[in-house]
């Protein structure tokens, strides 16, 4: 599981610099230009990315069970992950009445797939990644809204074009994910009892 680790070190530790370091990217940018910044973030991205893919797919055949998830919480997941879907697609959607009440939907898309895959998935790889993403998420987004609340930002008024937009593309995201893709990128059908 050392590859797996190591990719979300590097994946969601380039991902945590404005929750550790607010002025931190600012300053990086000023340092190095915004061109190589923005290189250097996204190589190191994909390479954080590539390991935790490949890390996760050796460690997860070996790793042990921690604890055997019911069956129903495959159903639950599968629900968590279509309210997850619509999150993700209100980020595209900023006058949508999901971001205008969140304010972050990409990061709360994040923390309930995190959420949704620590329920039905129950080995030591499984915790290890699901739980590292849910708790950035969480890390994120309490960074998000004390940054919120210090810069005083006004959020647009929502618009329901924008929100029936992202729920529609959430809910064909998702039966997409249910429909095969996630078998095919992972090799595990969400509707496999």
């Amino acid at each position: 599981m050392a590859i797996l680790a190591l990719g979300l070190v590097i994946f969601l530790g380039l991902h945590s610099t404005r929750i550790v370091s607010e002025s931190g990217r600012d300053k990086a940018i000023a340092r190095l230009g915004e061109g190589p910044w923005k290189g250097i973030y996204s190589l190191l991205s994909v390479i954080g990315f590539v390991l935790i893919v490949w890390g996760f797919a050796e460690a997860r055949w070996d790793a042990p069970l921690l604890w055997a998830p019911p069956v129903w919480a495959r159903h639950v997941t599968i629900l968590l992950m279509l309210f997850s879907m619509i999150l993700l697609a209100a980020y595209g959607f900023k006058r949508s009445h999901i971001a205008v009440a969140v304010h972050h939907p990409m990061v709360w898309s994040v923390a309930v797939f995190g959420a949704a895959h620590l329920l039905a998935n129950g080995s030591a790889a499984d915790l290890l990644l699901f739980g590292a993403f849910l708790i950035w998420a969480l890390a994120d987004l309490f960074s998000s809204y004390a940054r919120d609340g210090r810069n005083a930002v006004a959020y647009p008024s929502p618009e329901w074009g924008a929100t029936i937009g992202a729920i529609v593309v959430g809910v064909v995201l998702w039966g997409v994910l249910i429909g095969g893709l996630h078998l095919w990128l992972f090799g595990v059908s969400p509707l496999a009892m």
